[in-house]
């Protein structure tokens, strides 16, 4: 069965991708009828869909200068991190107690198209979220992977953008080795490692590192 999408909803999904994709870049504004005529929309779900936007922190309001694209603020992506960091530990626990065989066929399959990719590759991005995912839905937790949905949507270029590609592809592995031993400690403490790992590069990439 179709789900219905309002066109509330459909302008909502189109700028979120487009913020994640860096097309809106950070501090860009966001006019309400040029937004309008471009998704050829009336106002109202335009105006609905800035205001979702910005209770997911991807959009700004400010009553004089109007809605923009939201700044990247280090110190809360640093806070988001470690939420993320937790629940994706949570997560890769629960999945290595539960995963099967053909749950691991598939994992290996998508790390390895996450592999593949190239830094600047614009499928990076997808094929680490349909990496990371794949492993949620391995916990069988309904409401965990609803939490993990809200919580990626403050990374809109992805939670791996600050990090080298190489580290995440062997941390990957790791992660892919420990689901198939069964070995949820080392699930979770890998995963919390790849996580909070983004921390110091986000750091050393922006340059508040102390150094």
């Amino acid at each position: 069965m179709r789900t219905y999408a309002s066109k509330g909803d459909i302008v909502t999904d189109a700028l979120r991708d487009l913020i994640a994709r860096g097309e809106l870049e950070p501090g860009a504004l966001l006019r309400q009828r040029e937004l309008a005529q471009r998704f050829e929309v009336s106002p109202t779900p335009v105006r609905e869909a800035l205001r979702r936007l910005e209770s997911e922190g991807l959009v700004s309001y400010d009553v004089h200068r109007g809605s923009r694209v939201a700044t990247i603020d280090l110190e809360e992506q640093e806070e988001n991190f470690r939420i993320l960091a937790a629940l994706e530990a949570l997560a890769s626990s629960l999945a290595a107690a539960k995963v099967t065989d053909r749950d691991l066929d598939e994992i290996r399959h998508l790390e390895q198209n996450f592999a593949e990719c190239s830094d600047g590759d614009t499928a990076l991005k997808h094929a680490n979220r349909d990496f990371h995912f794949r492993i949620y839905d391995c916990a069988r937790s309904p409401l965990l992977l609803s939490l993990m949905r809200v919580l990626w949507r403050a990374f809109p270029n992805g939670p791996q953008y600050w990090r080298p590609h190489e580290e995440s592809v062997e941390q990957h592995h790791q992660l892919v080795a420990a689901l198939a031993a069964r070995d949820a400690d080392a699930a979770a403490e890998i995963t919390r490692h790849h996580v909070l790992g983004s921390i110091d590069w986000m750091r050393t990439l922006s340059g508040t590192d102390g150094t």
